[in-house]
């Protein structure tokens, strides 16, 4: 069971490398004039798209944005991680060490007093989980961070991880993030996105019985593969995906809506829940996502979609 109502989430990976200063600015202005309050986003955002290889950038387009409007820190909640920061070419682990100064750092580039959820990345099995959960929960105490979650980490990892918080006597996580949608690639089928992890049955039967832990979606719209044919990885092409998407084009047709936001629909409404991160670079997909937000499917829209692989 969910502890907080699930909502669109708006994902900054992008602000400060393929979009300008000034483009994010006006998406970030657009989500919180619709009423969005979760901006998520990772000290390592994008070292991949810097010629340099420098991270950071995203945190530090929202710090000068969050500084250009006084007061709108109150309205918003932000959302970063740890782990995957670069250290001389190298992602920085979960040290307790790496932890510290992971938090440090977010808190300089985003110029603000605390985080209001504070992810580990990626897994770092050469770290004890004692070390990183003891670590995160001296953050949590001290008020550097507000809750606490786990991204692209297995099932089992995370409940032993709770189990280790509950133990120690300190926060646990309360927060998965996975990669999530309507469309599910086949099992084993490689993908060219190769560290991201998917929440697969046994993982949403986790979170579905598992009380006060919510779950995250990347990724939801597939990178515009459910509205462009051309889109939709190989790892996805299997006869499942085709009885999917029939579905799901009848019931965003009869709905008057697009595919996307159906997607978004059954995302936030579904068992368990998920709150979707949408990576919108335009404004119009800011709207589409927050008039998703709106959107209830009936009874027999979520017979329809119900389309067993």
């Amino acid at each position: 069971m969910a502890v907080h109502m699930s909502e669109i989430v708006l994902g900054a990976m992008l602000f400060g490398t393929r979009l300008t200063e000034q483009e994010s600015f006006a998406v970030l202005d657009r989500f919180v004039e619709r009423g969005g309050t979760w901006i998520d986003t990772a000290n390592c955002y994008s070292y991949w798209l810097d010629p340099a290889g420098q991270d950071g950038q995203s945190e530090e387009v929202l710090g000068r944005w969050l500084k250009a409007r006084p007061g709108l820190r109150d309205r918003v909640r932000i959302a970063t991680k740890a782990g995957h920061g670069q250290v001389n070419g190298q992602p920085e682990g979960l040290s307790a060490a790496a932890v510290r100064s992971a938090a440090e750092q977010s808190l300089r580039r985003l110029g603000v007093e605390h985080i209001d959820l504070y992810w580990t990345h990626v897994e770092d099995r050469s770290v004890p989980l004692e070390e990183t959960v003891g670590a995160l929960g001296e953050l949590h105490a001290a008020g550097v961070v507000g809750r606490l979650g786990v991204s692209n980490h297995p099932a089992w990892r995370v409940a032993q991880a709770r189990d280790t918080a509950r133990r120690l006597g300190v926060e646990p996580y309360t927060a998965l993030q996975l990669r999530h949608s309507y469309l599910q690639p086949r099992v084993g089928a490689a993908i060219p996105e190769t560290a991201h992890r998917f929440a697969w049955p046994e993982t949403l039967d986790y979170v579905r019985t598992e009380p006060g832990l919510d779950l995250w979606a990347y990724t939801p719209l597939m990178n515009g593969a459910y509205v462009r044919d051309d889109r939709l990885a190989d790892a996805f092409d299997h006869p499942g995906t085709a009885r999917k998407r029939a579905a799901l084009s009848e019931v965003a047709r009869d709905l008057g809506v697009n595919a996307n936001q159906v997607v978004l629909a059954w995302l936030l409404g579904g068992d368990p829940a998920a709150w979707p991160i949408v990576g919108a670079s335009r404004l119009e997909w800011i709207d589409e996502a927050m008039d998703a937000a709106e959107l209830k499917l009936d009874a027999e829209a979520w017979r329809r979609l119900d389309v067993q692989l």
